[in-house]
């Protein structure tokens, strides 16, 4: 682990990695999406396919960001706190923000139904 940056660049880093992979997954499972939902025809299932890409990708994106930044942050607490860089920290991070984004989910969909 000696070859990742200090912990506040950390962060950043891992923000737009996490970001990368989720626009370039999203891109390809909603591309997909769109091509096997649209109407038959060639140029309607092309269409289709980059409509579905231009509209959801930077959402799934977006989200595999904001997972990332928590764990990243997560991870850079832990260690601060423990003093210590192994292997303990990435394993209460992932479960801290696993936990964290349940709250988050749970108080929204508490919302919607307070409405």
């Amino acid at each position: 682990m000696d070859n990742r940056e200090p912990c506040p660049w950390r962060i950043v880093e891992d923000c737009g990695a996490a970001f990368a992979m989720g626009a370039i997954g999203g891109s390809i499972f909603h591309g997909i999406k769109g091509v096997r939902n649209a109407p038959s025809g060639y140029s309607r299932r092309l269409n289709s396919g980059l409509t579905m890409i231009r509209q959801k990708a930077t959402v799934t994106g977006a989200n595999f960001a904001a997972w990332g930044g928590m764990f990243s942050v997560c991870d850079c607490t832990l260690a601060y706190i423990r003093q210590k860089e192994d292997p303990w920290n990435s394993i209460a991070s992932g479960f801290i923000t696993g936990g964290l984004l349940q709250i988050r989910r749970k108080f929204f969909y508490l919302k919607l139904i307070l409405k």
